[in-house]
């Protein structure tokens, strides 16, 4: 799987490409065995069939998850065919698509709508999305990035693989897309007023990157604590750089080069997600570690020079009709990392000597114990990827939001919490001021169907379904029909859809009342033994009398 680390061609002795069709993200390997284990889109899929969707109206879009969008497009010609793709779907089915995608995903996604925009002529492009785009639905997104990109930078991550992390690292640093999730402020935006005092070529435009002043008010960049502490051994006769606030690829400053002959004794740095996804911290660890040049190389020609979109800057709202923002909460995620000199040489020259964590309820603490100082959130990330990258999306939303909590399991309308217009700050989270009851999964709509005119914006909050699982939840699955059923639906009456009740809907929805010795919710569940079934939960299941249109009651 290894690329060329600089030219990111394929190993001389392997050419890998993505697999096509819907078999493509069912599941990894659909053996016997393995087939649960390494399921992706499997029930996805199979929701999406079971409730009625053609299953050729159903298209799944792989890409090489190695390669920058840059790359994508200039070896696979992936967005052009994307675009052909929307084209088609829309001839054949009628009308426009719905949009799902998860993890980075979205940042190819976001990548395919920039480049849309110089590929289609500037008064075609909102008829062109208008046309052929529905909804998107943005599952997981790592909007302002991932912690554990850095990780993966600098130890490796194997994902489960039964390889060492410094074969994983090795692997890692090879794909220039490693760098697609770095974590980055949300404070700092492109400035294409000021691209053209930065200029290589005639050719090509560096844009400049601009930060308000309250990415200088703090103190982690808009993150919960400073991304990386790291131990720099000394050099003979230098140490480390420190940043200059300028152009992020800019040379350092003279008077700065000059001061760094006068030290050599070791030195403690922290970074912040800025000075990370701008290079400053690769640029310090030049001398130390054999990766650093390739990776300031990637860094700089695929993402902060990259003249379709430098994707280490903040979303904007995507131009689309219907935008929903899905994402699993509190559970323990990785958002700091102190590193030191293992001794050894690369892709072990590092260790992680500490790991800070955001858990439940948006704590920090530390895998040594050490006390974290840091700013706490309401609540934490999905595993993977930390809150406040998630929960971005919610800048997306208007001033006035309306709120409901309601429990994940089927429930009536006296389980259901609301709080309609909230004012919203949208530089600020927000934050609704109802209960929990800690035995209770919850979700937690944010939705905003009046701030822009014929727009809709929702963002779910999942408690404690992960990131990586949040596309198998079968509790998501129902949200996202019932939505999309309300959605086409000619009678719906409402912006979106009901939330006073959920009633069981597919066999999985029933479960063993033990306290009543009967099967939970018997108005539309029974006792149906079906041989193999192992337990008594899994004999509940729908009555064969149900009402098949009990779908109207939610529109």
């Amino acid at each position: 799987m290894l690329l060329d680390p600089v030219t990111q061609a394929d190993h001389p002795e392997c050419k890998s490409r993505p697999d096509t069709g819907l078999s493509a993200i069912t599941e990894l390997d659909p053996g016997y065995i393995t087939g649960a284990l390494s399921s992706v889109w499997r029930e996805w899929v199979n929701w999406l069939v079971e409730f009625g969707i053609e299953p050729d109206a159903i298209v799944a879009v792989p890409y090489d998850w190695r390669l920058p969008g840059a790359m994508l497009e200039e070896r696979d010609l992936y967005f052009h065919k994307l675009k052909i793709i929307f084209e088609t779907a829309r001839k054949l089915r009628g009308g426009p698509s719905l949009v799902y995608a998860h993890s980075m995903g979205n940042n190819v996604f976001r990548y395919f709508l920039e480049w849309l925009k110089l590929e289609i002529a500037p008064k075609h492009y909102m008829e062109w999305l208008d046309h052929h785009i529905h909804a998107y639905y943005a599952v997981g997104a790592p909007l302002l990035g991932s912690a554990e990109t850095v990780k993966a930078l600098m130890s490796g991550v194997t994902f489960g693989l039964p390889i060492s992390d410094g074969t994983a690292r090795v692997m890692c640093n090879s794909f220039a897309s490693s760098l697609w999730m770095l974590p980055f402020s949300k404070h700092c935006h492109v400035d294409h007023r000021m691209s053209s005092n930065f200029r290589e070529s005639d050719s090509v435009v560096v844009p400049h990157l601009v930060c308000d002043k309250k990415e200088y008010e703090g103190n982690s960049s808009s993150w919960p604590v400073n991304l990386v502490k790291i131990d720099l051994p000394a050099t003979p006769g230098s140490c480390p750089a420190t940043e200059v606030v300028a152009h992020p690829i800019a040379p350092l400053a003279q008077d700065v080069m000059s001061q760094t002959f006068q030290c050599s004794m070791p030195s403690q740095k922290s970074y912040t997600a800025h000075q990370v996804s701008t290079g400053t911290f690769l640029r310090d660890i030049l001398d130390h570690d054999f990766n650093s040049p390739n990776a300031l190389h990637h860094l700089i020609k695929y993402y902060l020079e990259d003249p379709i979109l430098n994707p280490l800057t903040p979303w904007s709202r995507p131009p689309i009709k219907n935008v929903y923002c899905i994402y699993g909460v509190d559970m323990k995620t990785e958002v700091g990392y102190h590193f030191a000199p293992s001794g050894k040489a690369y892709p072990d020259n590092w260790i992680i000597t500490d790991i800070i964590y955001e858990t439940e309820g948006g704590q920090l603490q530390s895998r040594s114990g050490m006390e974290v100082n840091g700013s706490t959130g309401p609540s934490s990330g999905d595993v993977t990827v930390p809150y406040n990258s998630l929960s971005y999306c919610k800048t997306w939303l208007g001033s006035r939001v309306n709120i409901t909590r309601t429990p994940q399991t089927a429930h009536e309308v006296t389980d259901m919490q609301e709080q309609l217009n909230v004012e919203h700050d949208r530089e600020s989270d927000i934050v609704p001021n109802m209960t929990r009851d800690s035995r209770v999964k919850y979700i937690t709509y944010y939705e905003d169907g009046i701030s822009l005119s014929g727009k809709r914006t929702a963002v779910w909050e999942l408690d404690k379904i992960d990131h990586r699982n949040i596309v198998r939840s079968s509790i998501l699955l129902r949200e996202l029909w019932l939505e999309t059923a309300h959605s086409y639906h000619k009678d719906a009456k409402r912006q979106f859809v009901s939330k006073e009740r959920r009633e069981p809907m597919r066999d999985e929805d029933c479960f063993w009342d033990y306290a009543k010795a009967r099967c939970g919710r018997p108005d539309r569940c029974e006792y149906r033994y079906v041989f193999g079934d192992v337990h008594l939960g899994q004999s509940c299941r729908l009555q064969a009398s149900s009402d098949k249109d009990h779908i109207l009651r939610y529109i």
